[in-house]
Protein backbone atom coordinates (compact mmCIF):
# COMPACT_ATOMS: atom_id res chain seq x y z
CA UNK A 1 0.00 0.00 0.00
CA UNK A 2 1.59 3.53 -0.79
CA UNK A 3 1.85 5.80 1.62
CA UNK A 4 0.86 9.27 1.51
CA UNK A 5 -2.80 10.99 1.71
CA UNK A 6 -5.78 9.08 1.74
CA UNK A 7 -7.90 10.54 -0.96
CA UNK A 8 -10.12 7.17 -0.84
CA UNK A 9 -11.26 7.78 2.37
CA UNK A 10 -12.09 11.49 2.03
CA UNK A 11 -13.85 10.75 -1.20
CA UNK A 12 -15.66 8.21 0.51
CA UNK A 13 -16.75 10.74 2.85
CA UNK A 14 -18.04 13.09 0.28
CA UNK A 15 -18.87 10.99 -1.80
CA UNK A 16 -22.54 9.90 0.45
CA UNK A 17 -25.50 12.33 -1.01
CA UNK A 18 -27.08 13.18 2.44
CA UNK A 19 -23.31 14.06 3.37
CA UNK A 20 -22.57 15.82 0.40
CA UNK A 21 -25.82 18.12 1.21
CA UNK A 22 -24.50 18.23 4.57
CA UNK A 23 -20.92 19.69 3.54
CA UNK A 24 -22.65 22.01 1.08
CA UNK A 25 -25.03 23.35 3.31
CA UNK A 26 -21.90 24.05 5.82
CA UNK A 27 -20.56 26.05 3.10
CA UNK A 28 -22.43 28.83 4.15
CA UNK A 29 -19.59 29.08 6.93
CA UNK A 30 -22.96 29.34 9.63
CA UNK A 31 -22.38 26.77 12.38
CA UNK A 32 -26.06 24.68 12.25
CA UNK A 33 -27.79 22.24 14.15
CA UNK A 34 -27.55 18.51 13.18
CA UNK A 35 -31.83 19.19 13.15
CA UNK A 36 -30.94 21.80 10.46
CA UNK A 37 -28.26 19.50 8.84
CA UNK A 38 -30.64 16.47 9.00
CA UNK A 39 -33.19 18.85 6.66
CA UNK A 40 -30.78 19.88 4.81
CA UNK A 41 -29.75 16.44 3.95
CA UNK A 42 -33.27 15.06 3.36
CA UNK A 43 -32.68 11.98 6.49
CA UNK A 44 -34.12 11.45 9.79
CA UNK A 45 -32.02 13.10 12.61
CA UNK A 46 -30.78 9.47 13.48
CA UNK A 47 -29.17 9.02 10.39
CA UNK A 48 -27.84 12.65 10.56
CA UNK A 49 -26.06 11.93 13.76
CA UNK A 50 -24.57 8.91 11.62
CA UNK A 51 -23.18 10.89 9.16
CA UNK A 52 -22.25 14.01 11.26
CA UNK A 53 -20.18 11.33 13.03
CA UNK A 54 -18.48 9.80 10.66
CA UNK A 55 -17.43 13.12 8.83
CA UNK A 56 -15.93 14.63 12.07
CA UNK A 57 -13.89 11.44 12.43
CA UNK A 58 -12.89 12.58 8.99
CA UNK A 59 -11.74 15.78 9.95
CA UNK A 60 -14.33 17.73 7.59
CA UNK A 61 -16.66 18.94 10.41
CA UNK A 62 -16.38 19.72 13.68
CA UNK A 63 -18.39 21.04 17.01
CA UNK A 64 -19.01 23.55 18.79
CA UNK A 65 -21.38 23.61 21.98
CA UNK A 66 -23.06 26.16 23.09
CA UNK A 67 -25.80 25.99 26.20
CA UNK A 68 -27.91 22.73 25.45
CA UNK A 69 -27.16 23.27 21.55
CA UNK A 70 -24.42 21.47 19.60
CA UNK A 71 -23.63 23.47 16.49
CA UNK A 72 -21.40 21.67 13.38
CA UNK A 73 -19.18 23.73 11.31
CA UNK A 74 -16.43 23.03 8.33
CA UNK A 75 -13.12 22.32 9.61
CA UNK A 76 -11.28 25.11 7.56
CA UNK A 77 -11.72 27.04 4.11
CA UNK A 78 -9.33 23.77 2.52
CA UNK A 79 -12.99 22.29 3.09
CA UNK A 80 -14.82 24.65 1.30
CA UNK A 81 -12.04 25.30 -1.39
CA UNK A 82 -12.14 21.47 -2.11
CA UNK A 83 -15.98 21.50 -2.14
CA UNK A 84 -16.22 24.59 -4.62
CA UNK A 85 -13.77 22.31 -7.10
CA UNK A 86 -15.97 19.20 -6.78
CA UNK A 87 -18.99 21.46 -7.30
CA UNK A 88 -17.20 22.96 -10.64
CA UNK A 89 -16.53 19.38 -11.71
CA UNK A 90 -19.89 18.15 -11.45
CA UNK A 91 -21.19 20.82 -13.44
CA UNK A 92 -18.68 20.93 -15.95
CA UNK A 93 -19.20 16.78 -16.33
CA UNK A 94 -23.12 17.55 -17.09
CA UNK A 95 -24.10 16.08 -13.13
CA UNK A 96 -26.57 18.53 -12.30
CA UNK A 97 -29.47 18.02 -9.85
CA UNK A 98 -32.46 17.83 -11.56
CA UNK A 99 -34.68 20.11 -9.27
CA UNK A 100 -34.43 23.70 -9.60
CA UNK A 101 -35.78 26.65 -8.62
CA UNK A 102 -36.33 30.56 -8.53
CA UNK A 103 -33.13 31.11 -6.12
CA UNK A 104 -30.93 29.49 -8.43
CA UNK A 105 -30.35 32.65 -10.63
CA UNK A 106 -29.30 34.43 -6.74
CA UNK A 107 -27.34 31.75 -6.24
CA UNK A 108 -25.03 32.04 -9.13
CA UNK A 109 -25.48 35.83 -9.14
CA UNK A 110 -23.59 36.00 -5.54
CA UNK A 111 -22.92 33.87 -2.68
CA UNK A 112 -20.53 32.91 0.28
CA UNK A 113 -17.99 29.99 -0.35
CA UNK A 114 -17.42 29.92 3.07
CA UNK A 115 -16.63 33.49 4.28
CA UNK A 116 -15.91 35.04 0.79
CA UNK A 117 -18.07 36.26 -2.28
CA UNK A 118 -18.41 33.60 -4.89
CA UNK A 119 -20.40 33.62 -8.13
CA UNK A 120 -20.55 35.92 -10.93
CA UNK A 121 -19.75 39.03 -8.77
CA UNK A 122 -16.81 37.00 -6.81
CA UNK A 123 -15.47 36.73 -10.52
CA UNK A 124 -16.20 39.86 -11.74
CA UNK A 125 -14.67 41.46 -8.12
CA UNK A 126 -11.22 39.38 -9.36
CA UNK A 127 -11.29 40.13 -12.69
CA UNK A 128 -11.77 43.78 -12.25
CA UNK A 129 -8.88 43.97 -9.12
CA UNK A 130 -6.50 42.50 -12.15
CA UNK A 131 -7.21 44.71 -14.37
CA UNK A 132 -6.59 47.50 -11.94
CA UNK A 133 -3.35 45.50 -10.83
CA UNK A 134 -4.44 45.54 -7.38
CA UNK A 135 -3.53 41.85 -7.53
CA UNK A 136 -1.10 39.63 -9.95
CA UNK A 137 -2.30 36.11 -10.59
CA UNK A 138 0.05 32.99 -11.71
CA UNK A 139 -2.33 30.11 -11.68
CA UNK A 140 -3.61 29.69 -7.97
CA UNK A 141 -1.19 31.98 -6.90
CA UNK A 142 -2.36 35.11 -6.14
CA UNK A 143 -0.45 38.26 -4.61
CA UNK A 144 -1.66 41.56 -3.26
CA UNK A 145 0.31 45.04 -5.02
CA UNK A 146 1.36 47.26 -3.49
CA UNK A 147 -1.67 49.84 -5.39
CA UNK A 148 -3.62 46.54 -4.10
CA UNK A 149 -2.73 47.37 -0.29
CA UNK A 150 -3.40 51.28 -0.49
CA UNK A 151 -6.98 50.74 -2.37
CA UNK A 152 -7.65 48.30 0.87
CA UNK A 153 -6.62 50.71 3.00
CA UNK A 154 -8.41 53.85 1.47
CA UNK A 155 -11.32 52.86 -0.16
CA UNK A 156 -12.20 49.70 2.15
CA UNK A 157 -10.51 50.35 5.38
CA UNK A 158 -8.86 47.25 5.39
CA UNK A 159 -5.50 46.89 6.83
CA UNK A 160 -3.75 44.18 4.90
CA UNK A 161 -1.17 43.66 7.25
CA UNK A 162 -3.34 42.50 9.90
CA UNK A 163 -4.84 39.63 7.64
CA UNK A 164 -1.65 37.46 7.89
CA UNK A 165 -3.07 33.98 9.57
CA UNK A 166 -0.58 30.86 9.88
CA UNK A 167 -2.62 28.43 7.95
CA UNK A 168 -3.94 30.62 5.38
CA UNK A 169 -2.85 32.55 3.04
CA UNK A 170 -3.67 36.43 2.16
CA UNK A 171 -4.73 35.79 -1.63
CA UNK A 172 -5.69 32.50 -3.04
CA UNK A 173 -7.79 31.53 -6.26
CA UNK A 174 -10.86 29.57 -5.77
CA UNK A 175 -12.88 27.95 -8.66
CA UNK A 176 -15.94 28.91 -9.02
CA UNK A 177 -18.13 26.46 -9.83
CA UNK A 178 -21.02 27.97 -11.59
CA UNK A 179 -18.63 30.72 -13.83
CA UNK A 180 -15.88 27.52 -13.40
CA UNK A 181 -13.40 30.70 -13.46
CA UNK A 182 -11.80 32.25 -10.38
CA UNK A 183 -12.59 34.22 -7.67
CA UNK A 184 -10.35 35.57 -4.43
CA UNK A 185 -10.53 33.61 -1.41
CA UNK A 186 -7.82 33.32 1.49
CA UNK A 187 -7.79 36.42 4.37
CA UNK A 188 -8.26 38.91 2.02
CA UNK A 189 -11.52 37.77 0.61
CA UNK A 190 -12.72 37.01 3.79
CA UNK A 191 -12.31 40.25 5.00
CA UNK A 192 -13.42 41.92 1.82
CA UNK A 193 -17.19 39.98 2.71
CA UNK A 194 -17.10 41.17 6.25
CA UNK A 195 -16.48 44.52 4.85
CA UNK A 196 -19.55 44.48 2.45
CA UNK A 197 -21.54 43.62 5.11
CA UNK A 198 -20.29 46.25 7.58
CA UNK A 199 -20.88 48.64 5.20
CA UNK A 200 -24.69 47.46 4.50
CA UNK A 201 -23.53 47.03 1.07
CA UNK A 202 -25.05 43.13 1.23
CA UNK A 203 -26.04 40.69 3.26
CA UNK A 204 -26.70 36.64 3.75
CA UNK A 205 -29.54 35.23 3.10
CA UNK A 206 -30.99 34.59 6.80
CA UNK A 207 -32.38 30.86 6.02
CA UNK A 208 -30.14 27.86 7.76
CA UNK A 209 -27.42 26.80 5.06
CA UNK A 210 -28.50 29.53 2.31
CA UNK A 211 -25.50 30.62 0.57
CA UNK A 212 -27.04 33.55 -1.49
CA UNK A 213 -25.69 37.04 -0.63
CA UNK A 214 -28.12 40.18 -1.37
CA UNK A 215 -27.13 42.86 -2.90
CA UNK A 216 -28.89 46.11 -1.79
CA UNK A 217 -29.29 48.87 -3.98
CA UNK A 218 -26.44 51.13 -3.09
CA UNK A 219 -24.19 47.93 -2.58
CA UNK A 220 -24.50 47.65 -6.03
CA UNK A 221 -23.66 50.76 -6.86
CA UNK A 222 -20.55 50.75 -4.98
CA UNK A 223 -19.63 47.69 -5.67
CA UNK A 224 -20.10 48.42 -9.38
CA UNK A 225 -18.19 51.88 -8.54
CA UNK A 226 -14.85 50.14 -7.15
CA UNK A 227 -15.57 46.32 -9.17
CA UNK A 228 -17.27 47.59 -12.70
CA UNK A 229 -17.49 44.41 -14.88
CA UNK A 230 -14.48 44.38 -18.10
CA UNK A 231 -12.33 42.22 -19.44
CA UNK A 232 -8.90 41.31 -18.26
Amino acid sequence: MKAGPDIAMVAALVGDPARANILTALMSGRALTASELAQEAGVTPQTASSHLAKLEVGGLIEPEKQGRHRYYRLTGSDVAGVLEGLAGLAARAGHLRVRTGPKDPALRRARVCYDHLAGDLGVQMLDSMKKQRLVRQHKQEIELTADGERFMATRLQIDADKLAHPRRPLCKACLDWSERRHHLAGTLGAAMMTRFAELKWAARDPAPGSRIVNFTRNGEKQFAALFGAGEE
